[in-house]
């Protein structure tokens, strides 16, 4: 997808009511990607540059303090762990789950480390930094409740902020890329198969 496609993205949503500030110089985009151990895909990238938007619910890699951003990308880590410890989670692949509640979740912890980060598009919305490659989806992250919510970053800008629609779970078809380890259908058939409630992971109760 062309680059140059994202002003016009940034154009219609600032007419929307979406505040923005200038994009991200390369400099700002080199130190963020230093400073927390991932790379923009380049179509993220490209959004990035041509506009930074700052509403609420957007990461504000400018001047947002690196512990809030911090936070903000360890909300999949973070889910994961919660559902490994109250709702015993644990996908077959991952291996043989230790008996001990800790030793699965420092496991888990080493098994997201090598995954491809999930980045924070808005809220929730997240998108992986690998492959480094345009057309990464966009996923929809609450513990291990994981869905599509866009085939591509295009993709999920209209429906989140043009559509304003309920868009429910994203059909899962050859047109969504796969991704290393966010097996999206696998987490969702373990957590169908055992029927437990989504909790909400900072109160520990139904949202």
């Amino acid at each position: 997808m062309s680059d140059s496609i994202w002003p016009q993205f940034v154009q219609v949503l600032a007419e929307l009511g979406l505040p923005f500030d200038n994009g991200l110089t390369d400099s700002e985009l080199a130190r963020i990607e230093c400073d927390f151990f991932f790379q923009f895909p380049p179509d993220l990238r490209a959004f990035l540059q041509a506009g930074l938007p700052i509403g609420d619910g957007f990461p504000n890699w400018r001047s947002e303090s690196q512990e809030s951003l911090a936070q903000r990308l360890a909300i999949p880590v973070e889910g994961i762990l919660f559902d490994i410890e109250y709702n015993a989670f644990w996908l077959s692949e991952w291996g043989t789950r230790p008996e001990s509640v800790e030793d699965a979740k420092e496991m888990a912890r080493k098994l997201v480390a090598a995954a491809p980060v999930l980045i924070p598009v808005y809220l929730h919305r997240m998108m992986p930094d690998r492959p480094h490659e345009p057309g990464n989806p966009v996923f929809s992250v609450h513990q291990t409740d994981i869905i599509y919510y866009g085939i591509d970053l295009r993709d999920y800008l209209i429906h989140e902020f043009f559509c304003r629609q309920d868009v429910g779970i994203w059909p899962i078809s050859d047109t969504v890329r796969a991704i290393e380890f966010w097996d999206i259908k696998r987490f969702l058939e373990v957590r169908w198969a055992r029927g437990y409630a989504v909790f909400d992971n900072r109160s520990g109760v139904l949202p």
